[in-house]
């Protein structure tokens, strides 16, 4: 089903709940998210951020006994149908996780594999101008050119996770899902990633789950904050930090609990 999708929303959640088994992760979910921003989602462990996450690029279909309802529209056509091509929707929608994963491979190759999987052949000429364009995009560039035929675990862990960033570039997608990925990282690491992001979202729509609330309010356009399955507020990141509407958000940012 195609619905029409207005101004500036790119993905629309709509009525979407979710459950592992018979344990239900979300409750009536609802939320647009809009076109070169980039969006927060903050809440305690366990309240469903990071499945909603994996829902918009349907990595939780890979998860027995996981199913939901609802719908969740990308440029106003369901991802959740059954004809939907699901390798398609994961090149529009790119993901990076928690942890870095880079293959135990050369840089070179960690960039180029995804490259040659999704366009088949191109010339080493465009190969090489690809790699080279995302990895600057990610910040990375400078500081491996003159090692791309080493081991990319040879890396440091802030180093890894933007070549995992420059690596899911490498296929345009519209979308990219950043499951906390500075949780590993020093401040200094962080610091080089939260500015990638804020050049990024120039191109891409960027959906973050953080737990780092500084993070959120130095980074973010937009704030969904979660709680036991639902999503309790949502806000321009401004009024959210500055006029929560609800106490639990009031006692989440002061820091009540987490």
């Amino acid at each position: 089903m195609v619905y029409s999708n207005s101004g500036s929303i790119i993905i629309s959640v709509k009525e979407l709940n979710a459950w592992y088994g018979e344990k239900k992760a979300l409750s009536n979910i609802n939320i647009d998210i809009k076109k070169n921003s980039i969006t927060a989602f903050i809440g305690p462990s366990g309240c469903g951020k990071t499945t909603l996450l994996r829902c918009l690029n349907r990595m939780n279909d890979l998860v027995d006994g996981f199913r939901l309802t609802g719908d969740i529209l990308l440029d106003g056509e369901s991802i959740l149908s059954k004809n939907r091509d699901v390798i398609e929707l994961r090149r529009k929608v790119g993901m990076v996780f928690q942890q870095p994963n880079p293959f135990p491979k050369t840089i070179f190759e960690n960039m180029a594999l995804p490259v040659k999987e999704n366009f088949g052949n191109v010339r080493r000429e465009k190969l090489e101008e690809i790699i080279e364009t995302n990895l600057k995009a990610a910040s990375l560039y400078e500081e491996v050119e003159d090692r791309l035929d080493s081991s990319a675990l040879r890396l440091s862990g802030g180093q890894q996770q933007r070549l995992c960033i420059a690596r899911a570039l490498t296929i345009n997608p519209e979308v990219i899902l950043f499951d906390e990925p500075c949780s590993a990282l020093d401040p200094i690491s962080t610091m080089k990633i939260e500015d990638m992001l804020m050049e990024l979202k120039q191109k891409y729509t960027i959906v973050i789950v953080t737990h780092n609330l500084h993070q959120a309010s130095r980074i973010a356009d937009e704030v969904a904050m979660f709680y036991e399955g639902q999503i309790v507020e949502q806000a321009s990141t401004d009024v959210f930090f500055s006029n929560p509407k609800t106490q639990l958000a009031q006692d989440y940012i002061s820091s009540k609990f987490s």
